[in-house]
């Protein structure tokens, strides 16, 4: 379709600019989405490479299990929230594209000794397939658990993240 205000060129950009826009609303809350991890997670297995930081695939699930299990307050995790990380960096992480390299709190490191120790991979997978059907039904209660750098949110807020946070992981691993 044709926009008479707009030439051709422009068009297109602003009808990719839409596209652009999508991604910056995908949530474990939308049943599309919450697809699409589960299908990038069933295809992950323990021999995929990482294309940055330390994690294996194995650490890795352990890591979004524990951090679920955080989020739902069953693993206590320490805090560095600031002013900073409340508002500004929270804004980031929910708009912007996540860099490789974010630090994790101590008791998420899975090689500085933190986390879950892996054990066996299908077992792990399970887990964190379990866990997240757990997080997303409309009854699931994150409490009065606070993020440990964003401080309180929401459960929009929480579903958010935790897109972002599978999907930042799954693009480590390329699923």
């Amino acid at each position: 379709m044709v926009n008479p205000t707009h030439s051709g060129e422009q068009y297109e950009r602003s009808s990719r600019s839409v596209v652009h826009d999508r991604s910056l609303t995908k949530t474990l809350a939308q049943e599309y989405d919450r697809a699409d991890i589960l299908r990038r997670l069933r295809t992950l297995h323990p021999d995929c490479r990482r294309r940055w930081g330390r994690m294996s695939a194995h650490q890795m699930v352990c890591h979004l299990d524990d951090s679920f299990r955080a989020a739902l307050g069953r693993l206590p995790v320490s805090s560095a929230v600031t002013p900073l990380s409340r508002t500004f960096i929270k804004w980031a992480a929910f708009h912007l594209p996540w860099p490789p390299g974010i630090a994790t709190r101590p008791e998420l490191d899975q090689v500085r000794g933190g986390g879950t120790k892996p054990g066996d991979f299908a077992r792990g997978l399970a887990d964190l397939e379990a866990l997240l059907e757990e997080v997303t039904a409309p009854g699931a209660d994150f409490g009065s658990t606070e993020h440990p750098l964003f401080g309180p949110m929401s459960r929009a807020d929480w579903l958010r993240w935790g897109y972002l946070h599978m999907d930042h992981h799954f693009r480590q691993f390329g699923v």
